[in-house]
């Protein structure tokens, strides 16, 4: 008698819960982004919001709370009701290296969320100032191993820029200087202005300064070149063995969220990056479109951190 009233609550639970996340949403989603609207990630928010708000009859808006290497943003969400109206654009700095670089968070990365789906990615690219007598990755490295310590680059400790400048330095042996930008100027700026002499910085923000010539492109990051800069070859090609690094966001959920919403959300968000437009904009900013099952992503997360710890160890980077 026990086993069958155990069963048939099993079978109302599982369909109260089918019926949620078909009548899922049920009033505006907060999607909340650990960095500035005109962020690479803020970016990516906005592109998948628009298009699930026109499908779900409510808004999905998106929250931008820049700072702290995105933990607060991430805390939000992970101490929000688990009913997938809040959610996170979880990304390499969320769930990739940034945990590594932490040795306390106010949450666990791994069993406070659940992921949904990746979104896309972008490459870094290596980008000089023009002063700088280099017009090739290999020139870069030969003219940083003569002048040790004299190229200076930018780059906010922390962030996908200076990470990955740190995996360049210790995967070629060179010895270049880190300058964090001055108050009121990016790095990006620096380089302009020639205050600083090289970084790598994400693909959509250097963008236009590469296509006005303030700037020169030396390499991308990613395995394979981007339409956005075709003549520009990746770090692979340039003799940089293995180097593949891009900047991935997705979408993360509370633990706890029912898992036919989670199922709704993977669904509804890979018919969203199936959209023409939607692939459209991502291709503008020289990024490409990847989507996952959760399960998927979730394997994902846990490599992308197995990665970055050997790469924050072989960097001699302390966590803080």
């Amino acid at each position: 008698m026990k086993t069958a009233m155990s069963a048939a609550t099993l079978l109302l639970a599982a369909a109260i819960q089918t019926a949620d996340a078909q009548s899922y949403p049920t009033k505006p989603v907060r999607l909340v982004v650990g960095a500035g609207e005109n962020s690479t990630s803020g970016t990516a928010a906005r592109i998948v919001a628009e298009p699930l708000s026109a499908m779900w009859g409510h808004h999905v808006v998106v929250e931008n709370r820049p700072g702290a290497g995105s933990v607060p943003a991430a805390e939000i969400v992970a101490k929000a009701a688990p009913d997938g109206h809040t959610l996170l654009l979880c990304s390499l700095t969320t769930h990739g290296f940034g945990p590594v670089l932490r040795k306390t968070l106010p949450y666990d990365h791994i069993k406070d969320f659940t992921p949904v789906s990746r979104i896309g990615s972008v490459p870094n690219g290596l980008i000089v100032h023009p002063s700088l007598p280099v017009k090739s990755v290999k020139a870069f490295i030969t003219h940083a191993k003569a002048n040790p310590g004299k190229i200076e680059y930018g780059g906010v400790v922390g962030t996908s820029p200076h990470i990955t400048m740190e995996l360049f330095r210790s995967t070629t042996g060179i010895n270049v200087a880190h300058l964090r930008p001055t108050p009121g100027q990016s790095s990006t700026e620096g380089l302009v202005t020639g205050r600083l002499t090289a970084m790598f910085g994400n693909l959509p923000i250097i963008l236009p300064i590469v296509k006005e010539g303030k700037v020169r492109a030396l390499a991308v990051t990613s395995a394979k070149r981007s339409a956005q800069l075709p003549e520009t070859p990746t770090l692979i090609e340039s003799g940089v063995a293995g180097f593949d690094v891009t900047v991935w966001s997705g979408l993360c959920a509370p633990n706890g969220v029912a898992k036919p919403i989670i199922a709704k959300l993977n669904a509804d968000v890979a018919k969203v990056l199936s959209m023409p437009d939607v692939k459209k904009r991502y291709a503008e900013r020289g990024g490409d479109i990847v989507s996952s099952t959760p399960e998927e992503f979730a394997t994902f997360i846990r490599a992308e951190n197995a990665r970055w710890a050997k790469v924050v160890k072989n960097a001699g980077m302390e966590p803080k």
